[in-house]
């Protein structure tokens, strides 16, 4: 492998040995993951690549020339084989034929699955024709933010012949589509010693006749630019230097924490927004600084950045200079609806007759003078998402403020792409949502056998889920294996003592920071302990009642607080027991401690009603199987009490059921998700016994 200098250059990361024995279309996927792999190069599902390659035809059995590019709506830099649109070169040339003019390119679209080669179901993108027509056998179309600060500038054109010369080519805004296919093909065509096109506000296309050329030639071009950029803009202030202090670290967060769940109350009225912090140096540096005022009204320029991050960004009303954030919080509402009404305002200006109708009229990027950026969308991934390509549009700012004037997209072009009939089309290919998506739960006592089953069923019908438990490190385990299932975006772990008030609300602003806010309340945390009265010490009697009813208390309040703030409604689920309904022998402590949790529920259920906070209990029994409860002494004293053994007492405890059944973890969690859905939304203050059947536990 060769590198090319150190430092903040692209590094040439090609492998010959390892591609030796690949096939043109394998090295076009490696192509793409080694680009995809660095966000200097490109976002997250931004750009796309292609190869021109010699098939042979299922039809006939000859050669085919087939075009390999990037499908909708995938990622270069994770994609797989099957991420790749396989269509035929001959029947693409010949869709010219059928081409009616500018005003009716949409509809070339349509056509594209006509030509598809070996039933590929991948669809093509938009952009299928910006490759397919180039003259090259390999072309790369990428977004780096170093190109897209020349793209961006109001004299792009002449920066673009300043720092390449005739080997990189221009072409003036035009939104993606076959007719920007055709001006790249003549483009290409006119001047074959061209390497490559900046396409104004958009990005930047290469092309060659060899796999690694192309590869070499993208890296190339963007370290070009970004050297050039360098050398322009040193010694100058980025955006013209600070204008307000950076808070420190602490600060910020806590700041973030508590503005995220009003946020969030406020723009999840139709549907729940997950959200996501972000205090990285770059966010910072923007916005604290002297241009920051003028720049933020702009938005983004080039179209990825654009469709992720709406026309313009929300501008918090902060100083941290002089931070009140009382004032700034009481001031969210307005804010929240003046944006509301300037986005209304833009899509009527600008809709058509056949525009598709409004879409959520709020913010995606929230930012906050001294503190950072906050990021919603409906997942956590899109949230983080839209937040890196709003960092990429920071970075292509700086780097055009240095070097020229910033511009972005006109407001006209900016709706025609967000609004464009295709990209409704994308969307309506999306799955459905999941149950629970865009929710947030906070399961305490996480890392045991029926928090982390709760916390499994939860994550599996899409939401979002913190796991609080006192072992940080069994928390800490629990959570990595679910991110490995479900995502890094969906989990998190949190050291909490249910009994300690500060490590309550740290674990609630830990949610607030990680996710926007928090939902659902899955109460859980417990221990057990069997003696007779006469053997009970104020020590034990006093740890039960601690954990089981004044930790179930100290989480609650908080979770009130939070979910008052929020103004969405919210659910609160208890995990008592059976034994807080039937009394048992030698287990005084804690079946009165269970009890009072079980009446602690029913206060909240009246208390919450008129804020939609829903509050309702399950009730286990003998639930032995991954419980840390029973690893204890607490399963010798049961199975003394009971006179029998460790392997005889899950028996027991099946035939003395009503049903003659065991009940695991995973019963205990569908008991919940029953009451976190809207399934029960018409039910609170009630009791849910999953316990096989015990007849002295019946509520009535």
């Amino acid at each position: 492998m060769v590198a090319t200098p150190a430092g903040n250059r692209l590094e040439n990361l090609w492998d010959d040995a390892k591609a030796a024995s690949m096939s043109e279309s394998e090295k076009l996927l490696y192509r793409s993951n080694l680009l995809g792999s660095d966000k200097r190069v490109t976002n997250y599902g931004g750009g796309n690549t292609s190869a021109k390659v010699m098939e042979t035809d299922p039809l006939g059995g000859g050669q085919a020339e087939v075009l390999w590019v990037k499908g909708s709506g995938g990622d270069i830099g994770s994609m797989k084989m099957d991420g790749f649109s396989t269509l035929y070169m001959d029947k693409l040339r010949a869709l010219k034929g059928l081409y009616r003019g500018v005003a009716f390119e949409d509809e070339m679209v349509g056509y594209l699955p006509h030509c598809t080669f070996n039933l590929n179901p991948r669809a093509a993108s938009i952009d299928t024709p910006l490759h397919a027509y180039v003259p090259k056998k390999h072309v790369d179309h990428v977004h780096s933010d170093a190109i897209i600060a020349i793209a961006a500038s109001v004299n792009s054109k002449e920066l673009t012949a300043e720092i390449f010369g005739d080997e990189i080519g221009w072409l003036p805004w035009k939104k993606p589509g076959y007719e920007l296919g055709l001006w790249l093909e003549k483009l290409a065509t006119e001047n074959p010693g061209m390497r490559g096109a900046v396409l104004e506000s958009h990005g930047l296309f290469t092309w060659a006749d060899d796999a690694k050329d192309c590869y070499l030639t993208t890296l190339e071009i963007i370290n070009k630019a970004a050297t050039w950029l360098e050398v322009k803009s040193a010694g100058k202030p980025a955006f013209g230097g600070a204008k307000v202090p950076t808070l420190p670290a602490d600060e910020r967060r806590a700041i973030a924490a508590r503005l995220m769940p009003v946020i969030r109350g406020l723009i999840s009225k139709e549907r729940h927004k997950i959200g996501h912090f972000d205090d990285q140096d770059a966010v910072l540096e923007f916005v604290a600084s002297q241009d920051f005022a003028r720049l933020a009204p702009l938005g983004t320029s080039c179209p990825d950045h654009f469709l992720r991050t709406k026309i313009r960004p929300q501008v918090v009303d902060f100083d941290p200079a002089n931070p009140d954030l009382d004032k700034t919080i009481a001031s969210l509402p307005a804010a929240a609806e003046a944006y509301r009404a300037d986005y209304t305002a833009y899509y009527e200006r600008c809709k058509k007759p056949d525009s598709p109708a409004l879409r959520d009229p709020n913010a995606v990027v929230w930012l906050v003078p001294g503190v950072g950026m906050i990021t919603f969308a409906l997942d956590r991934a899109t949230a983080r998402i839209s937040g890196e390509f709003y960092v990429n549009a920071i970075n292509v700012m700086r780097g055009s403020s240095a070097v020229s004037t910033y511009q972005g997209l006109p407001e006209q072009e900016a709706f025609d792409i967000e609004y464009w009939l295709l990209e409704e089309a994308k969307l309506a290919r999306m799955p459905k949502p999941k149950a629970l998506a865009g929710r947030v739960a906070l399961v305490t006592g996480g890392a045991g056998g029926i928090g982390s089953a709760t916390a499994e069923r939860l994550l599996r019908d899409g939401a979002c889920v913190v796991l609080a438990d006192i072992d940080a490190a069994a928390a800490a385990d629990v959570a990595a294996g679910m991110a490995k299932v479900f995502g890094q975006d969906a989990v998190r772990s949190v050291a909490m003592n249910v009994t300690v008030e500060s490590d309550v609300a740290e674990a609630f602003a830990f949610a607030a920071l990680e996710f926007g806010g928090v939902d659902i309340l899955v109460s859980n945390a417990g221990i057990a302990s069997s003696a007779p009265i006469e053997e009970t010490s104020l020590a034990l009697w006093n740890k039960n009642m601690d954990i089981l009813s004044t930790g179930y208390f100290l989480v609650s309040r908080e979770a009130f607080k939070l979910l008052r703030q929020q103004g969405i409604g919210g659910s609160v689920v208890f995990v008592a027991s059976k034994n807080g309904l039937a009394a048992s022998p030698n287990a005084a402590a804690y079946c009165t401690a269970k009890a009072a949790e079980i009446h602690l529920a029913r206060c909240l259920a009246l208390e919450g009603a008129e804020a939609g906070i829903r509050v309702n209990v399950v009730n286990p029994d003998a639930v032995l199987r991954g419980s840390k409860i029973w690893s204890g002494e607490w399963l010798d004293q049961r199975a003394s009490t009971y006179q029998t053994d460790k392997e005889g007492l899950e028996e027991m405890y099946r035939s003395r059921s009503m049903l003659k059944r065991s009940v695991l973890p995973e019963d205990i969690a569908e008991g919940i998700w029953f009451f976190v859905s809207d399934l029960s939304a018409k039910s609170t203050g009630n009791i849910l016994n999953v316990d096989a059947g015990n007849v002295q536990a019946f509520t009535r």
